[in-house]
């Protein structure tokens, strides 16, 4: 009797077509790289706000030294001035 479950047809077809797999591993690469990009996003933003009562306004408290873009090419953070009050 042969299995109908979803992992079994899936390994029968990836036995029967095996030029499947670059593209299946490609794919969880982008969808793996996307879900992190998410979380990076989500815990590292100044622009996310998940505790309104002990830090209501997250981007006020960045230091003009904090890097919070993904990639900085040429500037660098350690040696800018503080050019804002503070609130």
């Amino acid at each position: 009797m042969a299995a109908t479950g979803l992992g079994a047809r899936f390994y029968r077809q990836i036995k029967r077509h095996p030029g499947l797999i670059p593209m299946i591993g490609f794919i969880a690469l982008g969808m793996g790289s996307a879900g992190l990009y998410l979380l990076r996003l989500a815990l590292r933003s100044p622009d996310v706000c998940w505790d309104r009562k002990n830090n209501p306004e997250p981007w006020n408290r960045l230091s003009p030294n904090d890097q919070y873009k993904f990639l900085a090419v040429s500037t660098d953070y350690k040696k800018l001035k503080k050019d804002r009050p503070d609130f």
